[in-house]
Protein backbone atom coordinates (compact mmCIF):
# COMPACT_ATOMS: atom_id res chain seq x y z
CA UNK A 1 0.00 0.00 0.00
CA UNK A 2 2.24 2.57 0.84
CA UNK A 3 4.83 1.71 -2.50
CA UNK A 4 1.29 2.51 -4.34
CA UNK A 5 0.53 5.98 -2.58
CA UNK A 6 4.29 6.83 -4.32
CA UNK A 7 2.77 6.97 -7.56
CA UNK A 8 -0.59 8.62 -6.56
CA UNK A 9 -0.59 11.90 -8.38
CA UNK A 10 -2.08 15.09 -6.96
CA UNK A 11 -4.85 17.24 -8.92
CA UNK A 12 -2.04 18.64 -10.64
CA UNK A 13 -0.62 15.28 -12.39
CA UNK A 14 2.64 15.13 -10.49
CA UNK A 15 3.57 12.78 -7.89
CA UNK A 16 4.07 13.96 -4.31
CA UNK A 17 7.75 13.60 -4.00
CA UNK A 18 10.74 15.45 -2.81
CA UNK A 19 14.33 14.03 -4.34
CA UNK A 20 17.05 15.25 -1.53
CA UNK A 21 19.20 15.32 -4.42
CA UNK A 22 17.50 17.88 -6.46
CA UNK A 23 17.34 20.03 -2.93
CA UNK A 24 21.13 20.10 -2.63
CA UNK A 25 22.51 16.83 -1.17
CA UNK A 26 25.31 15.05 -2.71
CA UNK A 27 25.99 11.31 -2.70
CA UNK A 28 29.86 11.59 -2.06
CA UNK A 29 29.81 10.79 1.28
CA UNK A 30 32.21 13.80 1.63
CA UNK A 31 30.09 17.24 1.75
CA UNK A 32 27.32 17.54 4.45
CA UNK A 33 23.93 17.06 3.13
CA UNK A 34 21.71 18.13 6.15
CA UNK A 35 20.28 20.62 5.49
CA UNK A 36 19.07 19.17 2.14
CA UNK A 37 17.62 16.30 4.15
CA UNK A 38 15.63 18.65 6.57
CA UNK A 39 14.36 20.81 3.32
CA UNK A 40 13.06 17.51 1.82
CA UNK A 41 11.20 16.60 5.30
CA UNK A 42 10.03 20.21 5.81
CA UNK A 43 7.87 19.97 2.33
CA UNK A 44 6.56 16.63 2.65
CA UNK A 45 5.78 17.02 6.25
CA UNK A 46 3.98 20.46 5.29
CA UNK A 47 2.35 18.51 2.35
CA UNK A 48 -1.35 18.02 2.89
CA UNK A 49 -1.60 14.89 0.88
CA UNK A 50 0.73 11.77 0.87
CA UNK A 51 4.44 12.41 0.56
CA UNK A 52 7.44 10.66 -0.18
CA UNK A 53 11.21 11.80 0.88
CA UNK A 54 13.23 9.77 -2.02
CA UNK A 55 17.43 9.07 -1.38
CA UNK A 56 18.54 7.88 -4.30
CA UNK A 57 21.65 5.58 -4.47
CA UNK A 58 25.00 6.85 -3.56
CA UNK A 59 26.28 7.83 -0.12
CA UNK A 60 25.16 10.69 2.03
CA UNK A 61 26.97 12.09 4.72
CA UNK A 62 24.61 13.69 7.32
CA UNK A 63 24.72 15.18 10.61
CA UNK A 64 22.17 15.18 13.36
CA UNK A 65 19.16 15.51 11.92
CA UNK A 66 15.75 15.60 13.71
CA UNK A 67 12.51 15.00 11.60
CA UNK A 68 10.06 16.85 13.44
CA UNK A 69 5.98 16.67 13.36
CA UNK A 70 3.06 17.75 13.88
CA UNK A 71 2.41 16.88 10.09
CA UNK A 72 -0.45 18.28 7.84
CA UNK A 73 -0.70 14.25 6.77
CA UNK A 74 -0.43 11.32 8.65
CA UNK A 75 1.38 9.32 5.38
CA UNK A 76 5.24 10.24 4.74
CA UNK A 77 6.99 7.81 3.25
CA UNK A 78 10.95 7.60 3.38
CA UNK A 79 12.25 5.50 0.58
CA UNK A 80 15.92 5.48 0.75
CA UNK A 81 18.03 3.44 -2.31
CA UNK A 82 20.87 4.57 -0.91
CA UNK A 83 23.28 5.17 2.89
CA UNK A 84 23.36 7.76 5.23
CA UNK A 85 26.32 8.09 6.97
CA UNK A 86 27.24 9.74 9.88
CA UNK A 87 30.38 11.81 10.57
CA UNK A 88 33.95 9.93 10.88
CA UNK A 89 34.80 12.08 13.69
CA UNK A 90 32.14 10.86 16.52
CA UNK A 91 32.50 14.08 18.20
CA UNK A 92 30.48 15.54 15.83
CA UNK A 93 27.25 14.08 16.99
CA UNK A 94 28.65 11.69 19.83
CA UNK A 95 27.01 13.47 23.06
CA UNK A 96 23.58 14.50 20.70
CA UNK A 97 21.81 11.69 22.18
CA UNK A 98 20.86 10.85 18.32
CA UNK A 99 21.94 10.69 15.38
CA UNK A 100 18.58 10.79 13.18
CA UNK A 101 15.08 11.10 15.32
CA UNK A 102 11.76 11.46 14.48
CA UNK A 103 9.85 13.05 17.34
CA UNK A 104 6.01 14.01 17.75
CA UNK A 105 5.27 12.23 14.35
CA UNK A 106 2.59 10.05 12.80
CA UNK A 107 1.80 7.56 9.98
CA UNK A 108 5.95 7.39 8.71
CA UNK A 109 7.30 4.80 6.87
CA UNK A 110 10.90 3.59 6.30
CA UNK A 111 11.45 1.45 3.30
CA UNK A 112 14.88 -0.03 2.54
CA UNK A 113 18.41 1.75 3.17
CA UNK A 114 21.64 1.90 4.71
CA UNK A 115 22.33 3.91 8.15
CA UNK A 116 26.39 3.87 8.73
CA UNK A 117 26.95 4.97 12.03
CA UNK A 118 30.73 4.55 11.73
CA UNK A 119 31.33 3.90 15.61
CA UNK A 120 34.06 1.96 15.54
CA UNK A 121 36.01 4.68 16.26
CA UNK A 122 34.31 5.88 19.62
CA UNK A 123 34.31 2.09 20.57
CA UNK A 124 38.57 2.14 20.50
CA UNK A 125 37.93 5.38 22.77
CA UNK A 126 35.93 3.48 25.07
CA UNK A 127 38.16 0.83 25.34
CA UNK A 128 41.31 2.60 26.28
CA UNK A 129 39.39 4.47 29.03
CA UNK A 130 39.92 7.83 27.46
CA UNK A 131 37.32 10.80 28.24
CA UNK A 132 34.89 10.32 25.38
CA UNK A 133 31.62 11.32 24.09
CA UNK A 134 28.42 8.97 25.44
CA UNK A 135 28.00 7.93 21.70
CA UNK A 136 24.62 8.64 20.01
CA UNK A 137 21.60 6.40 19.32
CA UNK A 138 21.83 6.00 15.64
CA UNK A 139 17.50 6.05 15.05
CA UNK A 140 15.25 7.30 17.33
CA UNK A 141 11.39 7.58 17.52
CA UNK A 142 9.51 9.16 19.90
CA UNK A 143 6.39 10.47 21.13
CA UNK A 144 5.21 8.71 17.73
CA UNK A 145 2.32 6.71 16.06
CA UNK A 146 1.86 4.50 13.42
CA UNK A 147 5.09 3.91 12.31
CA UNK A 148 7.34 1.49 9.60
CA UNK A 149 10.48 0.49 8.64
CA UNK A 150 10.62 -1.88 6.40
CA UNK A 151 14.06 -3.59 4.66
CA UNK A 152 16.32 -1.17 6.54
CA UNK A 153 19.90 -1.59 7.90
CA UNK A 154 22.33 -0.71 10.73
CA UNK A 155 25.74 -0.55 10.96
CA UNK A 156 27.90 0.18 13.50
CA UNK A 157 26.17 2.51 15.77
CA UNK A 158 28.22 4.54 17.56
CA UNK A 159 25.26 3.41 20.63
CA UNK A 160 22.29 2.00 20.58
CA UNK A 161 20.99 1.40 16.53
CA UNK A 162 17.52 1.62 16.68
CA UNK A 163 15.54 3.03 19.92
CA UNK A 164 11.32 3.40 19.70
CA UNK A 165 10.65 5.39 22.93
CA UNK A 166 6.76 6.59 23.73
CA UNK A 167 5.14 5.41 20.97
CA UNK A 168 2.29 3.58 19.63
CA UNK A 169 1.89 1.37 16.51
CA UNK A 170 5.24 0.46 15.69
CA UNK A 171 6.24 -2.45 12.56
CA UNK A 172 10.23 -3.17 12.23
CA UNK A 173 10.18 -5.62 9.39
CA UNK A 174 12.97 -7.10 7.30
CA UNK A 175 15.92 -5.43 9.38
CA UNK A 176 19.17 -6.09 9.37
CA UNK A 177 21.57 -4.81 12.35
CA UNK A 178 25.08 -5.32 12.18
CA UNK A 179 28.34 -4.70 15.17
CA UNK A 180 31.13 -6.01 16.18
CA UNK A 181 30.05 -8.67 19.12
CA UNK A 182 32.44 -6.74 21.37
CA UNK A 183 31.50 -2.86 20.43
CA UNK A 184 29.93 -1.47 23.94
CA UNK A 185 26.11 -0.25 24.37
CA UNK A 186 25.21 -1.01 20.74
CA UNK A 187 21.75 -2.47 21.40
CA UNK A 188 20.00 -3.51 18.18
CA UNK A 189 16.34 -2.21 19.04
CA UNK A 190 15.38 -1.29 22.16
CA UNK A 191 11.68 -0.32 23.18
CA UNK A 192 10.45 1.70 26.46
CA UNK A 193 7.13 3.38 27.09
CA UNK A 194 5.75 2.15 24.16
CA UNK A 195 2.50 -0.07 22.96
CA UNK A 196 1.87 -2.41 20.31
CA UNK A 197 5.48 -2.99 19.00
CA UNK A 198 6.31 -5.63 16.27
CA UNK A 199 9.55 -7.29 15.32
CA UNK A 200 9.21 -9.29 12.72
CA UNK A 201 11.92 -11.39 10.49
CA UNK A 202 15.00 -9.76 11.32
CA UNK A 203 18.89 -10.59 11.85
CA UNK A 204 20.71 -9.00 14.59
CA UNK A 205 24.08 -8.97 15.15
CA UNK A 206 25.76 -6.72 17.72
CA UNK A 207 27.52 -6.10 21.04
CA UNK A 208 25.06 -5.84 23.47
CA UNK A 209 21.18 -7.15 24.04
CA UNK A 210 19.95 -7.92 20.52
CA UNK A 211 16.70 -6.57 21.45
CA UNK A 212 15.96 -4.70 25.24
CA UNK A 213 12.73 -4.22 26.65
CA UNK A 214 12.46 -1.13 28.92
CA UNK A 215 10.04 -0.03 31.46
CA UNK A 216 6.86 0.71 30.73
CA UNK A 217 6.84 -1.69 27.16
CA UNK A 218 3.44 -3.32 26.86
CA UNK A 219 2.33 -5.22 23.85
CA UNK A 220 5.40 -6.39 22.38
CA UNK A 221 5.58 -9.26 19.80
CA UNK A 222 8.53 -10.16 18.53
CA UNK A 223 9.04 -12.89 15.99
CA UNK A 224 11.23 -15.04 13.52
CA UNK A 225 14.55 -12.96 14.65
CA UNK A 226 18.04 -14.12 14.56
CA UNK A 227 20.23 -12.90 17.01
CA UNK A 228 24.43 -13.05 17.31
CA UNK A 229 26.37 -12.25 18.24
CA UNK A 230 24.87 -10.39 20.90
CA UNK A 231 23.25 -10.34 24.88
CA UNK A 232 20.16 -11.93 23.68
CA UNK A 233 16.70 -10.74 24.01
CA UNK A 234 16.88 -8.62 27.72
CA UNK A 235 13.73 -7.77 29.78
CA UNK A 236 15.09 -4.92 31.60
CA UNK A 237 17.15 -4.15 33.15
CA UNK A 238 14.31 -3.25 35.71
CA UNK A 239 13.85 -1.32 39.28
CA UNK A 240 16.54 1.11 38.21
CA UNK A 241 14.03 3.99 39.71
CA UNK A 242 12.08 3.09 42.68
CA UNK A 243 8.49 4.38 40.78
CA UNK A 244 8.87 2.98 37.48
CA UNK A 245 6.25 1.21 34.77
CA UNK A 246 5.93 -2.54 34.67
CA UNK A 247 6.33 -4.55 31.35
CA UNK A 248 3.72 -6.75 30.28
CA UNK A 249 1.89 -8.99 27.42
CA UNK A 250 5.76 -10.10 25.84
CA UNK A 251 5.72 -12.62 23.22
CA UNK A 252 9.30 -13.41 21.74
CA UNK A 253 8.89 -16.85 19.37
CA UNK A 254 10.23 -18.28 16.92
CA UNK A 255 13.83 -16.95 17.27
CA UNK A 256 17.68 -18.45 17.52
CA UNK A 257 20.64 -17.63 19.27
CA UNK A 258 24.12 -18.03 18.04
CA UNK A 259 27.06 -17.67 20.33
CA UNK A 260 25.21 -14.79 22.09
CA UNK A 261 26.03 -14.01 25.93
CA UNK A 262 21.99 -14.63 26.70
CA UNK A 263 19.20 -16.13 25.44
CA UNK A 264 15.94 -14.85 26.96
CA UNK A 265 16.82 -13.12 30.08
CA UNK A 266 14.71 -11.08 32.31
CA UNK A 267 17.03 -8.71 34.57
CA UNK A 268 16.29 -6.67 37.57
CA UNK A 269 18.50 -4.11 39.99
CA UNK A 270 18.39 -4.98 43.91
CA UNK A 271 16.69 -2.57 45.17
CA UNK A 272 13.25 -1.35 46.02
CA UNK A 273 10.63 -0.37 43.07
CA UNK A 274 7.45 -0.01 41.74
CA UNK A 275 8.32 -2.24 38.61
CA UNK A 276 7.40 -5.49 37.86
CA UNK A 277 7.43 -8.40 34.26
CA UNK A 278 4.22 -10.33 33.52
CA UNK A 279 2.53 -12.24 31.36
CA UNK A 280 5.81 -13.12 29.46
CA UNK A 281 5.76 -15.73 26.62
CA UNK A 282 8.97 -17.45 25.12
CA UNK A 283 8.31 -19.82 22.44
CA UNK A 284 9.64 -21.98 20.00
CA UNK A 285 13.47 -20.80 20.96
CA UNK A 286 16.72 -22.45 19.83
CA UNK A 287 20.13 -22.15 21.47
CA UNK A 288 23.18 -22.70 19.21
CA UNK A 289 25.75 -22.44 22.15
CA UNK A 290 24.68 -19.83 24.22
CA UNK A 291 26.16 -18.53 28.00
CA UNK A 292 23.02 -18.52 29.61
CA UNK A 293 20.02 -19.66 27.72
CA UNK A 294 17.48 -19.15 30.49
CA UNK A 295 17.86 -16.68 32.73
CA UNK A 296 16.00 -14.53 35.50
CA UNK A 297 18.32 -12.13 37.42
CA UNK A 298 16.93 -9.97 40.42
CA UNK A 299 20.52 -9.50 41.66
CA UNK A 300 21.52 -7.54 37.89
CA UNK A 301 24.57 -6.05 38.77
CA UNK A 302 26.69 -5.40 36.01
CA UNK A 303 30.48 -5.56 36.84
CA UNK A 304 29.75 -5.46 40.48
CA UNK A 305 30.16 -2.00 40.89
CA UNK A 306 27.96 1.16 42.31
CA UNK A 307 24.70 -1.81 42.87
CA UNK A 308 22.81 -1.36 45.68
CA UNK A 309 23.16 -4.65 46.91
CA UNK A 310 19.53 -4.92 48.18
CA UNK A 311 16.45 -6.69 47.70
CA UNK A 312 14.78 -6.57 44.33
CA UNK A 313 11.30 -5.26 44.85
CA UNK A 314 10.04 -5.74 40.81
CA UNK A 315 7.57 -8.26 40.71
CA UNK A 316 8.06 -11.20 38.25
CA UNK A 317 5.33 -13.33 37.43
CA UNK A 318 3.41 -15.61 34.85
CA UNK A 319 6.40 -15.89 32.47
CA UNK A 320 6.31 -19.08 30.18
CA UNK A 321 9.22 -20.72 28.59
CA UNK A 322 7.90 -23.37 25.84
CA UNK A 323 9.70 -25.06 23.40
CA UNK A 324 12.70 -23.74 24.27
CA UNK A 325 15.63 -26.33 22.89
CA UNK A 326 19.60 -26.45 21.68
CA UNK A 327 23.03 -26.05 23.08
CA UNK A 328 24.59 -24.16 26.19
CA UNK A 329 28.05 -22.86 26.69
CA UNK A 330 27.74 -23.23 30.19
CA UNK A 331 26.74 -26.33 32.54
CA UNK A 332 23.90 -24.30 34.35
CA UNK A 333 21.58 -23.45 31.43
CA UNK A 334 18.91 -22.56 33.22
CA UNK A 335 18.81 -19.94 36.00
CA UNK A 336 16.42 -18.25 38.01
CA UNK A 337 18.26 -15.70 40.92
CA UNK A 338 14.96 -14.11 42.08
CA UNK A 339 14.55 -12.20 44.95
CA UNK A 340 14.29 -13.59 48.85
CA UNK A 341 11.81 -10.82 49.28
CA UNK A 342 9.77 -11.04 46.13
CA UNK A 343 10.15 -14.17 44.83
CA UNK A 344 8.94 -15.07 40.81
CA UNK A 345 6.00 -17.08 40.85
CA UNK A 346 4.01 -18.73 38.09
CA UNK A 347 6.96 -19.67 36.02
CA UNK A 348 5.62 -22.20 33.25
CA UNK A 349 8.71 -24.53 31.53
CA UNK A 350 6.88 -26.58 29.03
CA UNK A 351 9.05 -28.97 26.56
CA UNK A 352 12.26 -27.79 27.39
CA UNK A 353 15.65 -29.60 26.30
CA UNK A 354 18.96 -28.18 26.62
CA UNK A 355 22.46 -29.99 26.66
CA UNK A 356 25.93 -28.77 27.59
CA UNK A 357 28.92 -30.57 26.07
CA UNK A 358 26.65 -33.77 24.79
CA UNK A 359 25.15 -34.07 27.78
CA UNK A 360 21.91 -32.52 30.00
CA UNK A 361 22.65 -29.48 31.37
CA UNK A 362 21.84 -28.30 34.85
CA UNK A 363 19.82 -25.61 36.41
CA UNK A 364 19.57 -23.29 39.36
CA UNK A 365 16.54 -21.77 41.06
CA UNK A 366 16.71 -19.33 43.63
CA UNK A 367 13.10 -17.79 45.89
CA UNK A 368 11.30 -19.39 42.09
CA UNK A 369 7.99 -20.60 42.30
CA UNK A 370 6.52 -22.87 38.91
CA UNK A 371 5.21 -25.87 37.38
CA UNK A 372 6.93 -28.01 34.41
CA UNK A 373 4.91 -30.10 31.82
CA UNK A 374 5.86 -32.03 28.75
CA UNK A 375 9.52 -32.87 28.44
CA UNK A 376 12.11 -31.42 30.55
CA UNK A 377 15.77 -31.06 30.40
CA UNK A 378 17.19 -30.03 32.49
CA UNK A 379 16.13 -30.97 35.58
CA UNK A 380 13.17 -29.19 36.68
CA UNK A 381 14.14 -26.94 39.98
CA UNK A 382 11.26 -25.11 40.35
CA UNK A 383 9.21 -25.14 44.03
Amino acid sequence: MNNLILFITSSLGSPVSYNVVSLGAKLDAKTDSTQAFLDAWTKACGSTEAATVYVPQGRFLLGKVEFKGQCKNNDITLRIDGTLVAPADYNVIGNADNWLVFEHVNGVSINGGTLDGQGAGLWTCIKTGERCPSGATTLEFTNSNNIMRNGLTSLNSQKFHIVINECNNVKAQGVKISASGDSPNTDGIHVQSSSSVTILNSRIGTGDDCVSIGPGTTNLWIENVACGPGHGISIGSLGKEQEEAGVQNVTAKTVTFSGTQNGVRIKSWGRPSSGFARNILFQHATMNNVQNPIVIDQNYCPDNKSCPGRASRVKINDVTYQDIHGTSATKVAVKFDCSLENPCSGISLEDVKLTYKNEPAEASCSHADGSSSGFIQPNNCLV
